[in-house]
């Protein structure tokens, strides 16, 4: 769905950035050591160099490094569509992994995507990411569905929740566009905290239905963000198989959005967005931009998203 990017999209930006009154919004949270950290993905670890003189001059420099972790699944983040690759049948746990039979989005194979352990991803990298200059559509699931509360671990967002909340808030005349941003304000992002690790923001949440995602494949979107960690939905408990995944999930597709998504409609994620200021000002429309980092074959990035738009008349 990136290729909607263009002149098309920047255009419906422009008007965005001439309004007297727009704001720049930071959509990203803050990458800290002490942030929520996922437990599928090894946690950060930043590590502060010292101060240093530079030897005959008057500089002082100041610089950090990774010290361990995984940067691309921490935090704010962008997944490219060579995260996500489905089997033909789901696999029982015995025996070698079957990667070699995986397939991607546009039916490409392991082979040509992935060949080797070791292997870069020759296609669907973030590498291949266009920019994401387009006009962004952001829906209060916080108040339309929570009536002012924060959504609950494994509530789903439907199809008719919505469009729903598109009348609610005004957008019926627009609707979604080919080429959009999507943001979803849960109110989620209430469990996200440092330093001190944001417990109970991980391992659960609300996200889509099934169906809402194939929606969305038919209104050619180019990106889906949540101020959640999974944009799935995940009651609590569901990871170790205390809980039934949502309705309507199809077997052997335990996070069946970032299947339909990334593997079959070509709608790239950001997870844990920061969405509460945006919906404060009730910006329901902005234009949004959004650079993963050009890092050769890595299936995902670091993102800081930012969108400009003008806060509501109060």
């Amino acid at each position: 769905m990136a290729n909607t990017q263009g002149q098309g999209t920047w255009l419906r930006c422009a008007w965005h950035l001439n309004d007297p009154n727009a704001k720049a919004y930071e959509l990203a949270q803050v990458t800290s050591n002490t942030m929520p950290m996922s437990p599928f993905a090894p946690p950060l670890s930043f590590q502060y160099r010292p101060s240093a003189a530079m030897p005959g001059t008057r500089h002082v420099v100041n610089g950090e490094s990774f010290g361990a972790g995984d940067p691309g699944n921490q935090g704010t983040q962008f997944d490219g569509l060579g995260h996500f690759g489905y089997l033909p049948e789901p696999w029982n746990g015995q025996g070698s992994s079957p990667v070699d039979a995986a397939r991607y989005y546009g039916g490409l194979e392991q082979k040509d995507v992935k060949p080797t352990p070791d292997s870069p991803l020759l296609k669907l990298g973030v590498d291949k990411v266009p920019p994401i200059i387009t006009e962004a559509v952001l829906l209060d699931a916080r108040s339309y569905m929570g009536k002012g509360q924060a959504l609950q671990a494994g509530q789903l967002i439907t199809v008719q929740d919505i469009e729903g909340m598109i009348q609610a808030q005004g957008l019926g005349w627009r609707g979604l566009l080919p080429g959009d941003v999507l943001y979803i304000y849960t109110g989620w992002e209430e469990n996200w905290a440092d330093p001190d690790g944001g417990k109970g923001y991980y391992v659960k949440g609300p996200g889509l239905s099934y169906d809402a995602a194939k929606y969305l494949r038919e209104k050619a979107i180019t990106l889906l963000a949540l101020d959640a960690p999974f944009l799935d939905p995940v009651a609590e408990g569901q990871f170790e198989g205390k809980a039934a995944p949502a309705a309507g999930t199809p077997p052997g597709l335990l996070l069946s959005i970032h299947h339909e998504n990334l593997s079959q409609s070509g709608i790239h994620h950001v997870e844990n967005a920061h969405l509460a200021e945006l919906a404060a000002d009730k910006v329901w429309t902005s234009c949004t931009m959004i650079l993963p980092l050009r890092i050769k074959g890595a299936a995902v990035s670091q993102v800081r998203p930012v969108a400009i738009g003008a806060p509501a008349a109060q």
